[in-house]
């Protein structure tokens, strides 16, 4: 059944670094949108109401549930997804770091932690770990208890802040 397009919106963002131009319904959820019409499978769709953290996405530099988000809401914005952080081959620091530490078991929360991460560092070079704890509250991940998350991301601060940042 063909739905009716006369009350969709346009939408106008960068995603991933590239120009985007959307056109649909406004009722959709950014999550979404990513997995569905453009194709970025590494945003998981989760518990669908912004408790989980599994759609985590940055959105000018800042994470945010996108499940939680209707699609006006990144009209003008930068957003980042896992397929975008890295540059080319070479990983960003924190998914190196995450490698590095074993800090991945069953891959699903990988993506919204990698994202967190950057964005709790980008706020906060110098995040000790309970400031780290602090910005994952909303992440939750079922396999590691968060150790190995922790000090993956603490890896991550030192060498960005030593000069390995991407």
């Amino acid at each position: 059944m063909m739905q009716n397009r006369e009350n969709y919106i346009e939408v106008l963002c960068e995603v991933n670094g590239a120009p985007v131009n959307l056109f649909v319904s406004p009722d959709r959820t950014v999550v979404d949108v990513l997995r569905n019409e453009l194709a970025l499978t590494g945003t998981k769709q989760g518990c669908d109401d912004g408790n989980c953290g599994a759609c985590t996405i940055l959105v000018d530099g800042k994470a945010v549930k996108s499940c939680s988000m209707l699609i006006g809401q990144i009209r003008n914005k930068k957003v980042i997804t896992i397929e975008g952080v890295c540059d080319g081959e070479n990983l960003h620091p924190v998914q190196q770091a995450f490698v590095d530490r074993w800090a991945i078991q069953c891959g699903f929360c990988s993506p919204s932690m990698i994202l967190t991460a950057i964005a709790i560092l980008n706020e906060n070079p110098n995040a000790n770990e309970d400031d780290i704890r602090e910005g994952l509250h909303g992440n939750l991940c079922r396999c590691t208890g968060y150790v190995k998350i922790v000090e993956a991301i603490e890896v991550a601060r030192d060498q960005i802040n030593a000069g390995g940042a991407n």
